[in-house]
């Protein structure tokens, strides 16, 4: 298939206007060498429009496993309600669950705990995985605990995200069994989904308090409101049509014999999953036509994260129940959420659903199909459902508040609901099967064409029972469709019988591989009629959308191609697009209203036809005013925006509601189903109207059958199965007049009855009696970029050239992936059946099949395109513009991979009256000799020049293995256009693998056209003993456009001829933000302004006192600078400029965003670079700030800063191949189901690397170069390179940290230690190895000697430490370090900012920057620096000024010119001719790789390479990057008093209210460290005084702002694991009981960076001090050091409200360790330093001063009944007692009668 594909042949009933002219135009005239892409074949004048284009992918892409990793981070939760909680987090997805640890007694715990979920399933069932993130309180191994609140969201969601991603979000907790209960506290958390490939970026996010804004950085897509509302989802399901007979013939005889009648055999009920939830319906006994009028009725919040509702019908069985069928409903389609939006509806409409085949087996092979995977391969039944949102009041007492599925009853629906029932009319015609498999070949073959149920052998339904006359509903109908003529009406009364398959017919070989049937001027036809309810409108709305979408698909494909092909005037053709959609849309707006009061139209189809209008008005619009702004430069990005326009445009295409179903065909061969193919029932329905009419409808397809469900993937679904040019149509039976129009003309129609009515019967086949003869003409030139098809890493390939019932081979070219055959194929006497006109316009498609020929066995399929040929008629002439035809590239697909692409041309050309004789000669060129094979003539053949390539033979790396021999002595032969060259032997690979002549030249003729070039061939062989060759690996450079040299500009290099350009490096005043922007051109005069540090002026920077700020921060001591503190400030400086970046990008749309991504912004505060100077020069009157200067001021002019790279140094630098490129030697079969470009890049597949580099140009030579001086001949081009001898050199390895680590441990985490592996040298730190840490920090350097070019490879590797058995490959990273060493980019030492010679910053050269400086000059060819008084330095015709003083350590000034070298250096890309960006001083992050997992990042590593050559003087000491231990310091607490703590307890006394208060306290994740004061009893007012000291020593880093504790997770933990914790101080108030547990009475948690300053008084403290922190002063405690105030305690009450519950005064102080040693204190009341008692109120024990008013409380007020009871009872027990005691004598005296 052509790159884009085949424009539509006729300009769609547009009358050739402007668009359409200017291509003929532009072909009219052309170049005979150039190409094209785009389809020129197809733009001609086709008129008769008599062929669909067939689709090129024939592989379904769904359903086939793939890998994807879910990582979730969760960081912490806050807010979460209820009193004292010991929560946990649980994160699941679908079925695996995994839990956060527990934390005590807090309502804000802080985990930052990392998960890593596995998953290997295709895409779709990923996405609709639900995750679920809830917490639950106090759960542990007895208790599972209770659910807190939870939050859904499905994978697909996440997916969709930006970057695949949510980062730092946080997730809103809801309880599912109380929806009234609003908001349960929030998680935040990081999640990702990777699918293989992907890559994800490190975010580097703004400062936390960005963050704490929850409410701001909630877990929802962007168009999501923050307030979700519940929501009930009624989804009503009334019956269902067609069922499969799932047990019919063995089984059904067995029940039959036991039960005695034969029932319908299945159970059917209807299951609905949504959200994470289930419902089913009722089961309906022993019915294929169940009727339920059940609604099922899901409780979730709205809008749902879930995009789709999977609705199944399953058949209940006794054993396990089976899907039926299943249908998604995507609520994405069926919903809008702009202002005139709609909530989620649907129907009452049918579904059909699609599955496996109809025919029932035991085992089903296809059952996965009825489950949803993949694509069906057969009707399975349609349901009626209906769908209908209702937005819940919460606050209404009638809510239901859980969210469980219910099941209700419905009342039944009327038959008329869903449209009128109309007789369709469905009619095939079959004009060629050929390309038939020759497994099946010997057998007899027929076609069978099924719509719905109709045209099954099986189960045909019979019509349905609607009366005739049923009044007037189908007039209006009638009216509109004039075409009702009597004809018609006869063959309603005598009733056709459908004719639904072809008669069986036995194949004809056509060549080794395929078979065609013999149809030749007998064409079979099918027809069907089927009985529908009709809701065509929604076809047709869809229809015209999709003509819409595939014109501006292939306006846009189009220009592309000439972009891509660098033709003129593609601005043109993109007016010409825009102006189609323009008008396609007004077309859309005028017909879409049609058939309004048509039966059965739903909500959804009115609220989508108002949507539909509306959206593509504007589009319209839109494309209108975007037409006039289409200029030269802006192509690319109306480009961008005409794509969003498609993708909106097939968005909306996508119809939910179906009506007809999709038509299947089925190849069946002796009985047997071999293989379908599926037609949507859309592309072939008639209209009147021909904007309505389907794409496919009554015109010739193409199509090509596939085998069934997984037999399609991969190499065996590959092969066609069998191609067939097939004719349909689809209409109503009353439309039926011009059903046959389509068909190519000249045929007589065969009918199957005789007698009246037969004019109006279809036929049941068409007999041709026109044909033409016709010679084909196939050039094949030659192929790239192929599929590796031989263990070998090549393939042996010849191209299957099929044309109508004909096949020609070309012939095999061997060991190659870039072939050129260079052939003519000829096929004399085609026939093709039609008119000529119409076979001229409308000739059917050829089919080139690549495969790869093994001396055993069959070919191998490597691939297929298409291609129509552009034909002659006999009478036409033969020459331009048409003729001779163009090469062109075709696109070459293998299932839905690229696999290559073929440049050919095609031709057909009439035989006439006077045959052969009138044809065009073939001229081929006169030097061939090629015997029987022809090659392509002149005229169509490229035009070729002589060019001299030369090939830089460096050297050979890492190659492995080839079949067990280590590789000893190879060899590189470069192949291009058949001329060859080898490169001298490498002696002995392992002692210096690089070459000893380094240049050698050949002499090749290749096509004036550049993109013509053939691709040039690597290939590395091994010369083994006895003249044996063995091939190792090679390369195809595909594109050679980048290796063609084209001579620099002669003025640039003449210096001497410019003016001077002055550049100041003076610092500026650290208040002045803005700068001035000056143009500047390399040979204007222009003076740019350049920051320096203020310290290098001698004068430390101070830093400006702020007016809210209390306390001045002391200035930065110098001595507590370390190289962390650049590293952390450089993350800022990077925040920041995320920061300004986003809110650019916001402020400014129509700003050219062009230049300057994230990662390529320079982090220099001090130094803005000049790029960011000349970037806005067009804007040189406006003041703009530069990259660094919206930084804040605190981190400017303080701490030097480097370069942070959040990805690979490469990247930064293209791969540091300036002048030595690495080519990849690829060595054995390509994997079956990955593009070109995925293979390429398979580890697997790589066997080593050639290095080296070619120069391309045209002969004669350019005599400027060679008159140069010093120019060495032997080194053609390749002149001032370095040699290839080897150089020892010391590799020093910085590692600083990794970050999101895969978990390697059942814990869930990993213990990771640092390997480094650089030639032999291997050096383990397993012993230094961080326990239990995902995002360990290494801090740790390493020096190695290596020599080049032995040791060029460095691997870093993280491992897992594992106390039993071996160490796990956590994952890897490799990092070539020759390329760096020799690239002009420096890469072998960073350049940092500023110079120093002692400190934090000191310079790590050995070389200093004026050392630098002299040598880059020297080996540009350029005057060395000349330094000037003043601070003045010349390179080139450049000048700088800048600072010449430097301080050393004792603070004594020097003179220098480093600072002004250093200058230039970091300015280096500027100068002409020879500049280009130096390295600076930087930390890069590189992906971690793990071979067992390819494509999926397991974690990243932060690190840097220094290299020193040894010949070099020795580097000073590597720079100390050591983790920063953590200070000691300790928090001292004094609790002084409370007031108005809530009173909790009833005096038993007394009766009054009192609590026994009590304060407790303690640091964040010590809760094992918790104090508590004493208690103060019986206080009667809240008040309670204290006078006591919490004392809590602590571990912190002052960077991180983090608290270190290193403790055993469990008593069975090996060693102990360290946690970073923020500060934060917890205090609570508490009622002390003795005999049950103590009252939780209030909290308040103080983050000690940055908590709410104390209230001067009780009075002014108030709760708005945590509710609204951000309007409060805030303190820090570690700048403040102490602070004394009274804080409030908070708590929720029964409303979820927080309310104030006390009142705290507390005094903190902060020490360091050594201040607290010097000066200890002692805890609570005690020595040294002990406080005085609390002076407490002596009410205590009250009641013993007033006893009797205790005892009247007590009797009269509070247990006045419970006294009256005792007395009572006591009173009752005496009566007993003494009855008991007097009973026996008074029975004895009766008995005696005493």
């Amino acid at each position: 298939m052509k790159r884009s594909k085949h424009r539509a042949s006729k300009d769609d009933g547009k009358g050739q206007d402007e668009a359409a002219i200017l291509e003929t135009e532009d072909m009219r005239m052309p170049d005979p060498d150039t190409i094209s892409l785009a389809s020129v074949t197809a733009v001609t004048t086709n008129v008769s429009n008599k062929r669909s284009k067939p689709d090129i992918k024939i592989e379904p892409s769904a359903g086939r496993p793939v890998d994807f990793q879910v990582s979730v981070t969760v960081v912490e939760a806050r807010q979460l309600v209820g009193l004292n909680m010991d929560p946990v987090v649980c994160v699941e997805i679908g079925d695996e669950k995994k839990y956060t640890s527990m934390k005590e007694s807090t309502n804000c715990p802080y985990y930052n705990e990392y998960f890593v979920f596995d998953f290997h399933v295709p895409p779709d069932v990923m996405f609709d995985k639900i995750l679920k993130v809830s917490v639950i309180h106090s759960k542990n191994l007895l208790r599972s605990g209770t659910l807190v609140g939870s939050f859904k969201l499905d994978v697909g969601t996440v997916y969709t995200q930006p970057e695949h991603q949510f980062f730092h979000k946080w997730a809103t907790l809801c309880d599912p069994d109380d929806i009234t209960a609003g908001c349960k506290g929030y998680v935040k958390c990081d999640i990702a989904v990777v699918a293989k490939g992907d890559t994800i970026k490190t975010q580097h996010k703004a400062n936390e308090t960005e963050e704490d804004d929850i409410e701001g950085n909630l877990m929802l897509p962007e168009d999501v409101p923050a307030e979700r509302q519940w929501a009930r989802f009624y989804l009503k399901i009334y019956r269902a049509e067609g069922l499969p007979k799932m047990n019919t013939s063995i089984m059904a005889n067995v029940k039959k014999a036991f039960i005695g009648e034969n029932k319908d055999l299945v159970d059917p009920y209807v299951q609905v999953l949504f959200a994470g939830q289930k419902g089913k319906t009722s089961i309906q006994k022993s019915s294929y036509e169940p009727i339920w009028n059940e609604q099922i009725v899901f409780t979730e919040q709205f809008p749902p994260l879930c995009r789709r509702m999977k609705v199944q019908i399953r058949d209940s069985d006794k054993v396990n129940d089976v899907a039926i069928g299943t249908h998604f409903i995507d609520l994405r389609k069926i919903a809008n959420d702009g202002e005139k939006g709609f909530l989620p509806t649907l129907g009452p409409a049918w579904v059909n659903m699609y599955g496996s085949t109809r025919s029932y087996t035991l085992m089903d092979e296809y059952q996965d199909l009825n489950e949803g995977l993949g694509e069906g391969v057969s009707f399975r039944a349609r349901l009626l459902i209906s769908l209908s949102v209702e937005i819940l009041d919460t606050s209404s007492p009638e809510v239901m508040s859980s969210t469980e599925v219910q099941v209700e009853g419905i009342p039944n629906i009327s038959d008329n609901a869903t449209g009128k029932t109309e007789e369709f009319f469905l009619f095939g015609c079959f004009l060629e099967a050929t390309m038939i498999d020759r497994k099946i070949g010997d057998k007899p073959i027929n076609f069978e064409v099924t719509i719905g149920n109709y045209g099954s052998e099986l189960d045909t339904p019979t019509k349905p029972k609607t009366k005739k006359g049923k009044g007037g509903d189908g007039d209006d109908e009638e009216s509109e469709l004039i075409h009702g003529s009597s004809d018609e009406e006869v063959d309603d009364a005598g009733d056709m019988t459908s004719v639904s398959s072809t008669p069986p017919m036995k194949p004809v070989i056509t060549d080794r591989n395929y078979f065609h049937l013999p149809y030749f001027e007998r064409k079979p036809c099918i027809y069907i009629k089927s009985w529908w309810q009709d809701q065509r409108r929604r076809l047709y709305n869809a229809n015209i959308m999709d003509r819409i979408a595939d014109k501006l698909e292939e306006g846009l494909n189009d220009v592309q191609e000439i972009i891509k092909t660098e033709k003129a005037y593609p601005e043109r053709r993109l007016r010409g697009v825009l102006e189609e959609l323009s008008n396609g849309c007004s077309t859309f707006v005028t017909l879409a209203n049609n058939d309004q009061n048509q039966t059965g139209k739903t909500k959804l189809d009115r609220e989508r036809l108002k949507l539909c209008m509306q959206e593509l008005e504007n589009m319209g619009q839109q494309a209108k005013s975007m037409r006039s702004q289409v200029k030269k430069s802006t192509v690319k990005d109306k480009i961008k925006l005409a794509q969003n326009f498609l993708q909106k445009l097939r968005f909306f295409t996508d119809e939910p509601q179906h009506s007809v179903p999709d038509i299947y065909i089925w190849m069946i061969s002796n009985n047997k189903r071999i293989a379908y193919a599926r037609v949507p029932s859309k592309d072939i329905l008639f209209s009147s109207v021909e904007e309505e009419t389907g794409k496919d409808c009554g015109k010739v397809q193409t199509i090509f059958f596939k085998l069934p469900g997984k037999k399609s993937f991969g190499p065996a679904g590959w092969t066609v199965q069998a191609k067939t040019e097939l004719y349909l149509w689809l209409g109503l039976n009353k439309q039926r007049k011009d059903y046959l129009n389509g068909l190519p003309n000249g045929f007589e129609e065969n009918k199957a009855v005789k007698g009246p009515g037969i004019q109006s019967s279809p036929p049941i086949s068409l007999m041709y009696t026109m044909k033409q003869i016709f010679q084909l003409r196939v050039h094949v030139y030659q192929a790239r970029s192929l599929f590796a098809a031989d263990s070998t890493g090549l393939s042996d390939p010849f191209a299957r050239v099929f044309f109508s019932t004909h096949s020609q081979v070309t012939e095999v070219l061997n060991e190659t992936l870039c072939p050129t055959w260079d052939q003519l194929l000829v096929f004399d006497n085609v026939e093709l059946y039609g008119e000529a006109g119409e076979l001229r316009d409308d000739p059917p498609i050829i089919v080139i099949e690549i495969y790869d020929q093994d001396t055993v066995g069959k070919a191998d399929f490597m691939g297929r395109t298409f291609a129509k040929p552009l034909t002659k008629m006999s009478d036409e002439y033969y020459g331009p513009p048409r003729f001779p035809p163009q090469l062109e590239y075709y696109q070459i697909y293998r299932g839905n991979c690229t696999a290559g692409e073929m440049l050919a041309a095609f031709e057909l050309l009439q035989i006439g009256p006077a045959g052969k004789a009138d044809l065009p000669p073939i001229d081929g060129p006169s030097d061939f000799d090629r015997g029987p094979i022809l090659p392509v003539p002149i005229g169509i053949r490229p035009v070729l020049s002589k060019y001299r390539i030369e090939v830089l033979f460096w050297g050979l790396r890492d190659l492995k293995r080839v079949n067990l021999a280590q590789v000893d002595r190879p060899r590189v032969d470069i192949e291009c256009a058949g001329k060859a060259i080898q490169s001298a032997l490498i002696q002995n690979y392992k002692k210096n693998p690089n070459f000893s002549t380094l240049v050698k030249w050949f002499e090749v003729d290749l096509p004036e056209n550049e993109l013509l070039h053939p691709p040039l061939n690597i290939r590395v062989v091994d010369c083994r003993a006895f003249g044996r060759y063995t091939l190792v690996g090679s390369n195809a450079v595909a594109s050679l456009r980048k290796f063609i040299y084209r001579p620099s500009d002669k003025s640039v290099s003449n210096w001497s001829a410019m003016d001077e350009v002055v550049i100041h490096t003076e610092p500026e005043p650290v208040v002045k933000k803005t700068e001035t922007v000056v143009k500047l051109d390399s040979a204007s005069d222009a003076v740019v302004k350049v920051d320096m540090p203020d310290d290098e002026k001698g004068g430390k920077g101070k830093k400006k006192r702020k007016k809210d700020e209390e306390v001045e921060e002391e200035e930065l001591d110098e001595s507590m600078l370390d190289w962390w503190s650049k590293y952390f400030a450089s993350i800022e400086t990077l925040k920041e400029i995320i920061k300004t970046k986003e809110a650019e990008a916001e402020e400014k749309e129509d700003f050219d965003s062009g230049e300057g991504e994230p990662d390529q912004t320079e982090l220099k505060p001090n130094a803005s670079d000049m790029k960011g100077t000349k970037k806005k020069r067009g804007k040189g009157s406006k003041n703009k700030a530069m990259p660094g200067e919206g930084v804040p001021e605190k981190k400017k002019h303080q701490v030097e800063e480097l370069k942070i790279f959040n990805r690979e140094l490469e990247y930064q630098f293209d791969r540091f191949e300036d002048w030595l490129h690495t080519f990849n030697l690829y060595r054995g079969k390509c994997s079956d189901d990955a593009d070109v470009e995925q293979n390429a890049a398979d580890e697997d597949r790589l066997i080593g690397k050639f290095k080296g580099s070619l120069c391309i140009y045209k002969v004669p030579v350019f005599d400027e170069m060679s008159r140069e001086m010093g120019f060495d001949s032997n080194m053609g081009m390749f002149q001032n390179i370095p040699h290839n001898d080897p150089i020892n050199i010391i590799v020093r390895v910085y590692v600083v940290r990794a970050t999101e680590l895969h978990p390697a441990d059942i814990n869930g985490k990993a213990d990771p230690y640092i390997a480094i592996k650089l030639g032999t040298t291997e050096i383990k730190d397993k012993e230094n190895y961080i326990s239990k840490q995902l995002n360990p920090v290494f801090g740790k350097s390493f020096d190695i000697e290596a020599t080049f070019p032995m040791d060029s490879t460095l691997t870093v590797s993280i491992y897992d430490w594992d106390l039993v058995g071996t160490d796990d490959l956590i994952g890897e990273t490799k990092i070539d370090l020759e390329n760096r060493y020799y690239s002009k980019h420096r890469a072998t030492c960073g350049l940092s900012a500023s110079y120093a010679i002692h400190g934090y910053n000191v310079w790590r050269d050995p070389l200093k920057p004026t050392q630098i400086l002299a040598k880059l000059c020297k080996d540009g060819k350029m005057d060395p620096p000349q330094y000037g008084p003043g601070g003045r330095v010349k390179v080139a015709n450049r000048v700088y000024t800048g600072p010449t003083e430097i301080e050393d350590e004792n603070g004594l000034k020097k003179q220098t010119d480093e600072h002004l070298a250093l200058a230039v250096l970091n300015r280096w890309e500027d100068m002409p001719r020879i500049g280009c960006k130096l390295v600076p001083e930087h930390v890069e992050t590189r992906s971690l790789l793990n071979p067992d997992k390819p494509g999926m990042e397991q974690g990243k590593i932060e690190m840097w390479v220094d290299m020193f050559p040894k010949d070099m003087p020795a580097p000073g000491p590597s720079v100390d990057i050591s983790p920063r231990k953590p200070k000691k310091f300790e928090l001292r607490v004094i609790v002084w008093n409370t007031d108005e703590v809530v009173l909790e307890d009833d005096d038993i006394f007394t009766g009054e209210k009192s609590s026994d208060i009590f304060v407790r306290g303690w640091l964040k994740g010590q809760q094992e460290d918790k104090q508590d004061t004493d208690v103060h009893y019986r206080s009667l007012t809240g008040e309670g005084n204290f006078n006591w000291r919490f004392i809590y020593p602590f571990d912190y880093l002052q960077a991180e702002e983090k608290i270190v504790i290193s403790k055993k997770e469990s008593m069975f933990s090996w060693d102990e694991t360290e946690y970073k914790i923020p500060a934060r101080l917890n205090l609570q108030v508490w009622d002390a009981d003795h005999f049950s547990a103590d009252d939780f009475l209030g909290a308040i948690e103080l983050d000690l960076n940055r908590f709410p300053r104390g209230a001067k008084t009780s009075k002014q403290c108030s709760i708005d001090m945590v509710i609204n922190e951000q309007d409060m002063p805030m303190v820090n405690i570690f700048k403040q050091k102490r602070i004394k105030g009274w804080w409030p305690f908070v708590a929720r009450d029964e409303n979820d409200e927080l309310e104030i519950t006390g009142k705290v005064e507390a005094e903190l102080q902060l020490l360091t360790g050594e201040e607290a040693e010097k000066t200890p204190a002692g805890e609570g009341r005690n020595e040294p330093e002990p406080l005085e008692k609390p002076n407490r109120p002596d009410i205590t024990f009250l009641w013993f001063l007033m006893p009797l008013k205790a005892v009247r409380h007590l009797i009269c007020n509070q247990y006045k009944w419970l006294v009256i009871k005792i007395v009572l009872a006591l009173m009752l027990l005496a009566i007993l007692a003494l009855f008991l005691y007097s009973m026996p004598g008074y029975m004895a005296k009766k008995l005696l009668g005493v």
